[in-house]
């Protein structure tokens, strides 16, 4: 995995748990709601953004290892299918990663993390593409 990284050690735990993840969520939506590059992705989220936060949240929490909120509250993530409804192509996709890849540079996680997470999350925002 990840050279510094000991394998008994999660996602969850080495992105500071909670806290942690909020911290991401948090900064990643501040600048998706702020930044001009991230206008046609912003758009396609409702006005307010607690609910996109609270389910990216609950998701990232389970998905790094911490307790499964997101499958608790709303079943099996579905992550394409639950996607489907927005146009999301290559535009898209890269806004997403810009968002939070500047949230991953802004957090204190330990560097070779930032490196690999941004691997992984690329790879799912490639996955979410439904339109040319």
């Amino acid at each position: 995995m990840l050279n510094v990284i000991r394998d008994d050690y999660s996602y969850y735990e080495l992105m500071g748990g909670q806290e942690g993840i909020r911290r991401l969520v948090d900064r990643f939506y501040d600048i998706m709601d702020t930044a001009p590059e991230a206008a046609e992705i912003r758009a396609l989220h409702a006005p307010s953004l607690k609910q996109s936060r609270d389910k990216l949240f609950m998701f990232l929490v389970g998905w790094s290892g911490g307790p499964q909120l997101y499958i608790e509250k709303f079943g099996h993530p579905r992550l394409r299918a639950r996607h489907m409804p927005f146009p999301i192509g290559d535009l898209e996709r890269d806004q997403w990663l810009w968002c939070m890849n500047r949230a991953l540079d802004e957090s204190d996680f330990p560097p070779q993390l930032v490196t690999h997470l941004k691997g992984r999350f690329a790879e799912i925002a490639e996955m979410m593409k439904n339109k040319k």
